[in-house]
């Protein structure tokens, strides 16, 4: 015995320029029926929130699925997959297209080489299932950009619930981000992870979609960006606090990679705030204030 729910959608060319579309979207629970042999031409994800089953892709090698769990079906990729008759599945899926699904699979969100993803926790992701859901209503005109839109946060989701990532996000991109203002190699941040400096890349790469030195540099003209909009440090001093000597090559490095100079950046949020810096994350249920009032 099983139920399902299911509805598919055609968006049209202009909403396919908006980088992601959704296709389908399907809320499934019980002792499913087997799925394929088949191969698609567009990307699903299967989010299995309960029970377990299994999976198996072109090597034809069988991969136990156990809740909770994401299983990846891309483009061109020979599947079959299925609940286990005993205890079945419940299981949520989304169909989904568009350009951005090539920036989405660089950036290590979509993984085509791992389909089938061990998750932390399934819920997040449901509710942004949930959301495709109540946008696939029957006469909303907002249809195609409201499941578009949720599409992309599901992906955020899937990728914080991975189970290799804790609470505070992937320990490795914590540890290089908390170090990143060091003089230190690439080697140098690897020795301090007991890794050598391949592993390193391998696990920021899947962590970040990018290499160890390319998410170091983010992490350093990210902190710049908020000194030179929220404080009055001159161009040298930001350089200097973000681990760079040379405030000359800082100021080419910033140029190249932003667009603009430090001091045109500046000049352009036009925000210096007076009064100290803080590190600390507001809380969003309990915004600062100033003699009572929210800021």
């Amino acid at each position: 015995m099983y139920h399902t729910w299911m509805r598919y959608f055609t968006p049209s060319p202009v909403h396919h320029r908006l980088g992601l579309v959704c296709l389908g979207v399907g809320l499934q629970h019980g002792t499913l029926p087997t799925v394929g042999p088949r191969t698609l031409d567009h990307h699903v994800a299967v989010l299995v929130s309960a029970g377990g089953g299994w999976y198996r892709g072109a090597d034809g090698r069988r991969t136990t699925v156990t809740a909770p769990a994401l299983i990846w079906l891309t483009p061109g990729t020979p599947h079959h997959y299925g609940a286990d008759p005993a205890t079945g599945w419940d299981e949520a899926f989304v169909d989904f297209s568009g350009p951005a699904t090539a920036t989405y699979t660089e950036l290590g969100y979509i993984e085509p080489d791992r389909p089938v993803v061990p998750l932390s926790d399934a819920a997040p992701a449901r509710t942004a299932v949930g959301r495709i859901a109540r946008a696939a209503r029957p006469g909303n005109p907002l249809l195609e950009v409201e499941t578009g839109a949720a599409v992309h946060e599901l992906l955020v989701a899937l990728r914080r619930a991975r189970a290799d990532t804790n609470a505070d996000g992937d320990p490795v991109l914590a540890a290089l981000a908390r170090d990143a203002f060091q003089p230190l190699t690439v080697a140098e941040h690897a020795g301090r992870h007991g890794m050598t400096a391949a592993e390193l890349r391998t696990a920021v790469r899947r962590a970040a979609g990018c290499s160890p030195k390319d998410y170091l540099l983010t992490v350093r003209l990210g902190r710049a960006k908020e000194l030179l909009a929220a404080t009055e440090l001159p161009v040298a001093a930001v350089a200097r606090r973000v681990g760079y000597d040379d405030p000359a090559y800082f100021s080419r490095l910033f140029t190249r990679r932003v667009g603009t100079a430090p001091i045109r950046f500046r000049e352009q949020q036009g925000r210096a705030v007076h009064g100290g810096w803080s590190d600390r994350v507001p809380d969003p249920e309990h915004p600062p204030t100033i003699a009572g009032r929210s800021v």
